[in-house]
């Protein structure tokens, strides 16, 4: 029987993609691993590997596709004996706006009592299988969501459960996934009725690719769901910026130039090591503190933006943090990141003091606990030590945290935790 080769999920949140170009054509012989297909996600494009071994018998989205949903079929694989005549018996993809109609009206008649095998669950993950692994489970009567996957990223292929004999409970009902919470609607405003107020007006229409309509989606949840509060702080600069120098100069016959950018994230990586109920994100029902000091910083492209995550940082020096933000930040600009590269952290940076921009309030990232809004360093005059008028370089930065996760004296304190750091960078090294 042929097999459906399926839209697949390569990422936690990935809903739909767009199939950017197939890297097989019909009548192509494939095995397990062969890179078949470039998929482009909202943030990045990835490569696609065949889970089961066969012969492509037909291509059934076309490359450049735009929005397929996640588990559309987009090919169809022959095994071994089958010809392209046995896939009148295969279900044929119908375009991605329709699927999504069709499911949406097909939803309320389906049967509940087994979910759909894309829809499994281990402990509230989604479990992954090839259509032949679902198929011989479903003989077997075996349950998917027992069985480790040893297929990519964990997916469940044809040897998973051919040697499998453990039976499906078949008296236990599917799990039912608790719809998720989500912001209340902003009332809808019809596209044609913007335009038809510019109609007169010269304008170019710029469609939504799937990283603006995801950025746009995203700090729209924020917005609506986050109790933001802002704690802003100045942060006189002088100490670090003669220490950077001194640095750079010992620094330079290794190649290395550290940034203002570098010292930053460092010092906001050791304060979430000295107020450590700070480092904590959101989890919907709970806190999660973490042990480590994970850092997202902001990183700008070409029509939107990734927050690369530099893990760990609290160990890291100043070096390797700054080879590493580099290479990151290279690899945003080509969109060339992992997933795992720019998802998770409980804190990130965005720095726009290198545009000029003196202060601005950060878009906290969910579920991160806080984001810190970093402006450019200027010259002002400061009150000194000995209350004498002296001309000083003075960063502004504003702290951007989520209520349900830090309180206001708690926000307070990492923030001072950050300011103490940049200000004494010589104790950052110790």
């Amino acid at each position: 029987m042929p097999i459906e080769i399926l839209m697949p999920a390569l990422s936690p949140t990935m809903e739909e993609g767009t199939l950017a170009k197939w890297l097989v054509k019909e009548g192509d012989s494939v095995q397990s691993g062969d890179v078949i297909a470039e998929i482009e996600t909202d943030k990045a494009t990835m490569e696609f590997e065949a889970v089961d071994e066969g012969v492509i018998g037909k291509i059934l989205i076309a490359e450049g596709s735009e929005g397929v949903k996640v588990n559309t079929p987009i090919a169809v694989l022959l095994e071994d004996g089958e010809s392209a005549s046995d896939i009148s018996a295969a279900p044929v993809a119908t375009a991605p706006a329709a699927q999504a109609t069709a499911a949406a009206e097909a939803a309320p008649q389906r049967a509940p009592e087994k979910a759909a095998p894309s829809a499994l669950t281990r402990d509230g993950d989604r479990v992954f299988a090839s259509p032949l692994a679902r198929r011989i489970a479903a003989d077997k009567g075996l349950d998917l969501s027992q069985i480790t996957g040893s297929g990519p990223r964990g997916r469940i292929v044809k040897a998973d459960v051919e040697g499998a004999t453990m039976p499906a409970a078949a008296s236990q009902p599917a799990a039912v996934m608790a719809p998720a919470t989500v912001a209340p609607a902003a009332p809808k405003v019809s596209s044609g009725a913007i335009a038809a107020m510019y109609q007169d007006r010269d304008y170019r229409e710029i469609p939504l690719d799937g990283m603006r309509k995801t950025i746009a989606a995203r700090l729209t949840e924020a917005k609506q769901t986050i109790p933001h509060f802002y704690l802003r702080r100045d942060i006189r600069l002088d100490a670090l910026l003669s220490f950077r120098g001194q640095l750079n100069k010992q620094l330079e016959a290794r190649g290395v130039k550290l940034s203002v950018n570098d010292f930053i994230i460092k010092a906001c990586a050791l304060a979430l090591q000295q107020v450590p109920a700070a480092n904590a994100v959101w989890a919907g029902d709970r806190i999660l503190q973490l042990t480590p000091s994970d850092v997202a910083v902001a990183v700008a492209i070409d029509g939107g933006l990734f927050t690369p995550v530099l893990k760990d940082a609290e160990n890291k020096s100043l070096s390797a943090l700054s080879a590493e933000m580099k290479d990151l930040a290279a690899r945003a600009k080509s969109r060339k990141l992992a997933p795992h590269e720019y998802q998770g952290g409980s804190f990130a940076i965005s720095n726009l003091g290198m545009f000029g921009i003196d202060n601005f309030d950060a878009v906290i990232n969910p579920p991160h606990g806080a984001i810190l809004a970093v402006g450019a360093g200027v010259k002002k005059p400061v009150v000194g030590a000995n209350d004498q008028l002296e001309v000083a370089t003075v960063m502004s930065v504003t702290l951007s945290v989520d209520h349900r996760v830090i309180d206001g004296a708690l926000g307070a304190e990492l923030l001072t935790a950050i300011k103490d750091n940049l200000e004494n960078p010589m104790a950052m090294l110790a």
